[in-house]
């Protein structure tokens, strides 16, 4: 009898405090309330009205309506979307242990569960400490002669007047920065095994998450699996060297943990693919941009012309290539690439949850819900930006105001490859403007997502080089 009395009294027990965390959490949400907005239909929400029309129209239009904190429903999940540098820091920065990194489970498989950017806390920080580590200034400088080679090499193969999608042909000159970054100067045979297996998955990552034969979503995961096999041999021979790179590869295997454990080689593999997929298609698209910007603006390029034509006289004077030091004093060209990331604002946004109940500005954001910070909208507010739609270099002669300007996002997760990725714009400028005239085919307005935003049909053109007597009468001019 007693037995059953404590039984019950351990049941009512468990009752009234699930009642009381019941009463206590619906307290806290009367407290606060969601943000404005509309959910629209059930299960679909917002999507269609989002992929239906230029995605900044439609976060605009909502803003515009709500102000700069709103709820929405799109890709079968409730989402807050905010749209000022405060709220911005608040997810990425201040409050970031709040907010965990989050991404369809199909582009997870797809890239590796272990890369840095799945993951928060102890393990973020030690991925993100030696992704860091192996792009640091001391490290990049020293691939600067080796990316202006493959600029050289990759516009030279423009050459022509044939048309080419300056987008995929920008990527394949991002994926050999990528290559030289992880690897160093890896064999050829192992380069072009990378490189095919990745353009599969590459195709399948955006793709319906169908995983039946002849699909493009099973075709990269076949392919997923042969990156796998070949990153595995590439590890196994260089733990055979036992060489001290300072290459991302390097770093990684060379790591251990406070317990002096080493990273497994599916947990090397997975980083690496990671890497290469930050590393290219963004910094390809923005490349992409700066190709049109040039083109539409012929007095900036006039500017920019000069600049690295300067530079280029004095490298042939002394037989010499660009160095490091030469693409820190790019000052023209480096505002032009500033103003080509907050124009085209590659990284829209980006998406958070929540992992507990938050309160912003007497908002609730409930937990499990997503929250997407809007760059493009801040990159793009008057009231940060004066007249935001000219492209105006010159706006970035004063520094912009904190959290205004986070091409590449802000705080833990923020791309550690950023200095990386401006080198390799600034030497294609030196390359493309020195040596080659261009013209875009067809029409020149209009933008694509996919994901990122690139000039209509990947901005078609037509390159020629310049012929040796012309840039020599230039430079002496």
């Amino acid at each position: 009898m007693g037995g059953i009395l404590v039984y019950v009294f351990l049941l009512l027990l468990t009752l009234v405090s699930y009642i009381v965390r019941r009463r206590e959490k619906k307290d806290a949400h009367q407290t606060f309330k969601l943000p404005p907005g509309s959910m629209g239909w059930p299960y679909i929400g917002e999507t269609l009205q989002l992929y239906s029309q230029d995605p900044k129209v439609f976060f605009a239009s909502k803003q515009k309506r709500y102000g700069e904190i709103f709820k929405t429903h799109i890709l079968g999940c409730p989402c807050v979307m905010l749209a000022s540098p405060e709220a911005a820091r608040f997810v990425l920065v201040t409050q970031a242990h709040l907010f965990k990194p989050t991404y369809p489970k199909s582009k997870e498989h797809l890239i590796g569960p272990s890369a840095l950017f799945f993951h928060q806390g102890d393990y973020h920080m030690r991925l993100r400490k030696l992704v860091q580590g192996s792009l640091s200034l001391d490290v990049i400088r020293n691939l600067t002669p080796h990316i202006s080679g493959a600029a050289s090499s990759t516009l030279d193969s423009w050459d022509g007047g044939r048309v080419i999608n300056t987008f995929q042909e920008l990527k394949k000159f991002s994926f050999e920065v990528g290559i030289l970054a992880i690897f160093g100067h890896l064999e050829s045979h192992y380069r072009e095994e990378l490189k095919k297996n990745y353009s599969i998955v590459d195709k399948g990552y955006n793709s319906f998450p169908t995983n039946i034969p002849g699909f493009p979503y099973r075709k990269a995961m076949e392919a997923r699996k042969r990156l796998s096999k070949i990153l595995g041999q590439i590890i196994c021979e260089r733990k055979e060297k036992r060489l001290l790179e300072r290459d991302l590869l390097g770093c990684l295997l060379n790591s251990k943990d406070e317990k002096g454990e080493v990273l497994t080689d599916d947990q090397i593999a997975d980083n690496i693919i990671g890497v290469l997929f930050a590393a290219q298609d963004t910094t390809a698209s923005a490349m992409t941009w700066i190709v049109k910007y040039l083109h539409d603006h012929p007095k900036l390029l006039e500017d920019v012309k000069a600049e690295q034509e300067a530079i280029l006289k004095l490298n042939d004077e002394e037989n010499r290539p660009l160095s490091w030091s030469q693409t820190r004093s790019m000052t023209h060209s480096q505002k032009v690439v500033l103003e080509s990331l907050r124009m085209a604002s590659i990284i829209s946004f980006t998406f958070r949850e929540a992992v507990a109940d938050v309160e912003y500005k007497g908002y609730l954001i409930p937990k499990g819900w997503k929250v997407m910070p809007l760059f493009r909208n801040i990159h793009h507010s008057p009231e940060y930006f004066s007249d935001p739609q000219k492209f105006d270099p010159s706006r970035f002669e004063v520094a912009p105001k904190p959290n205004t300007f986070m091409p590449f996002g802000s705080g833990v997760h923020a791309c550690p490859g950023n200095e990386l990725a401006k080198l390799e714009m600034l030497i294609m400028i030196h390359h493309l403007v020195t040596k080659f005239r261009w013209e875009v085919v067809g029409s020149q307005t209009g933008t694509q997502y996919g994901p990122f935003p690139v000039p209509m049909h990947g901005l078609p053109a037509r390159f020629w080089k310049e012929s040796s007597t012309a840039r020599v009468a230039a430079l002496s001019n």
